[in-house]
């Protein structure tokens, strides 16, 4: 008997994957969370029944989302993770030793208890001393904090259920609030190719423009999301992403990483037309 993983990408396309069994299926207060075990991409975590990562290729998403902005501000010491319950971001960011205090924040706990126990390749620095875990809506956290993180990171599920008010003007606004006066925001954006989730990307574009004085989006390639073609947004109250990029600053820490490279930092802000139009 054959076991298949089947994602809806859209009503006319579908994604599947071969496993070997079901590890986990467990419905918290905030959504269902299931984690697979597969021959081709090892584990793999799906909340609500989407993909979330697998230890194959996360290491594309985590790298992308830390080390951008890492390297354009290369002397960031307090950051603020929203979400990554998986650990992911979190183990990408105590590869920077200069770095003094990550608070992250996790609306679910049950996430990241079962990311410890089932998918320890992601969540494997949670314990670092410099890392201080809030259990708590982000958009609520925010709202306190003000001109205190050099860089806030929104690695959110996509924009419905718990993670639907982490893509709205108010969060974004906070989030600008928080930050110090050159602060930069990272945010996970959607892919810019299929309807309904281009349509979610142009609004969290548009939502990001219309507070930071800065906003643009960059491209990293992911096999297991819809279209394999997603995007981050950066925005920042200072920098530009390519122009500023601390290239010489960034190599010299020597951190190991599969995907990131400066060089191709700079080629993920040259963006396809079709996305050009997508965030006018």
């Amino acid at each position: 008997m054959e076991l298949w993983y089947t994602e809806e990408h859209t009503k006319n396309v579908r994604f599947s994957i071969k496993i070997d069994k079901q590890l986990v299926s467990a419905k918290s207060n905030f959504q269902r969370i299931d984690i697979f075990e597969s021959p081709e991409f090892g584990r793999f975590l799906t909340l609500d029944g989407f993909m979330m990562l697998t230890e194959k290729d996360e290491f594309i998403y985590h790298e992308m989302i830390t080390h951008v902005p890492m390297a354009v501000n290369p002397k960031a010491k307090k950051i603020l993770v929203i979400g990554a319950g998986d650990g992911g971001t979190v183990r990408e960011l105590v590869k920077y030793e200069h770095i003094e205090r990550i608070d992250m924040v996790e609306i679910d706990k049950m996430v990241v208890d079962l990311c410890r126990e089932y998918l320890p390749k992601t969540a494997n620095k949670l314990e670092d001393k410099r890392v201080h875990i809030y259990y708590e809506d982000g958009l609520k956290f925010v709202r306190s904090k003000a001109n205190e993180y050099d860089i806030v990171i929104v690695d959110s599920t996509d924009p419905f259920g718990p993670g639907e008010d982490l893509f709205t003007r108010e969060f974004y606004g906070n989030c600008f609030n928080a930050l110090k006066e050159d602060g930069i925001l990272v945010n996970q954006h959607e892919s810019p190719y299929y309807e309904a989730d281009a349509k979610a990307t142009a609004r969290a574009n548009k939502q990001l423009r219309a507070v930071f004085p800065f906003a643009t989006v960059y491209q990293l390639h992911i096999p297991t999301y819809p279209s394999g073609h997603w995007l981050f947004g950066f925005a920042s109250k200072k920098y530009n992403p390519v122009k500023d990029l601390k290239a010489d600053e960034w190599n010299k820490f020597g951190i190991e990483t599969k995907y990131y490279n400066t060089e191709l930092h700079k080629g993920a802000f040259a963006l396809p037309n079709y996305v050009k139009d997508l965030i006018k």
